[in-house]
């Protein structure tokens, strides 16, 4: 629907997709195939095109059904319980989680994680990732608090730059009304939630839901008893993680550590 919305408000304007690539900055093969419906709708898209056709929030708001269909049935039920959550709280031990990564940071980890995936392919997980990202910026937007192994920090995804991007980034979110980031440093030792990552969720009615996270799997943990299990797990390694202005030192300390590329 959104694709041919697109293409049928683009011909009532008698603009060729060239035209509207010079427009909203978005490469003429990428606009075809979000008209025939063969890619995702980046999240800046929409709101481009509103203004473009004059179409107030006709686009804005197909995109809000449109975006639902970007991930797989399986993480359908995982997507639908994130969006209603109103404290978010994360444990990361290998990666920066999806939510609060950087652009380049998700292409980077994409290639790696498929080297044979096209392109196109690529950009379409990409968008996929990035669309999740708009919960974090509603409003009003969840509280977000995430625990990252010392390991997310030093593990170099895409090269110095990117990576001094993405660390960027965990600092802006380091310690705000809304947002805190805490570091669970290598002299921590073991714990409970050693071996995969953990979301945990409060609702907007106040159920607690929990999503563990493998290699290619996940799993909705929604007993109440299961949920608390992890709910203790996770409080007590925030409580032996660095506080978030220590978290913040240790981030920028890895950032200054990183090779300067430009300058071999």
């Amino acid at each position: 629907m959104f694709g041919a919305k697109m293409r049928e408000h683009r011909g009532r304007a008698g603009m060729s997709l060239d035209a509207l690539s010079g427009v909203v900055k978005i490469s003429k093969a990428h606009l075809s195939r979000i008209e025939h419906a063969e890619s995702p709708v980046p999240p800046e898209l929409p709101a481009m095109l509103d203004a473009a056709f004059g179409t107030e929030s006709v686009f804005t708001d197909l995109y809000a059904l449109a975006r639902k269909e970007v991930h797989p049935d399986k993480f359908r039920r995982r997507m639908e319980l994130e969006a209603r959550a109103v404290v978010i709280k994360e444990y990361s031990p290998q990666i920066v989680p999806g939510l609060i990564q950087t652009k380049r940071y998700a292409r980077a980890q994409f290639e790696v994680h498929n080297p044979k995936a096209t392109e196109h392919e690529i950009d379409d997980l990409v968008i996929g990732r990035m669309t999740r990202q708009d919960l974090l910026i509603g409003d009003p937007g969840p509280d977000y608090a995430v625990i990252l192994d010392e390991a997310v920090l030093r593990r170099s995804y895409g090269g110095s730059d990117i990576m001094r991007e993405q660390l960027a980034r965990l600092l802006d979110l380091a310690l705000t009304p809304s947002t805190y980031v805490q570091v669970l440093p290598f002299t921590h030792g073991g714990h409970a939630l050693a071996g995969g990552s953990l979301s945990l969720w409060t609702l907007d009615d106040g159920a607690l839901v929990a999503y563990e996270e493998a290699i290619t799997t996940g799993t909705l943990v929604e007993e109440n008893a299961e949920v608390q299990t992890r709910m203790r797990a996770y409080d007590l390694l925030s409580a032996s993680a660095l506080s978030p202005v220590e978290s913040a030192d240790m981030i920028r300390s890895v950032m200054e550590a990183l090779p300067d590329e430009h300058h071999p």
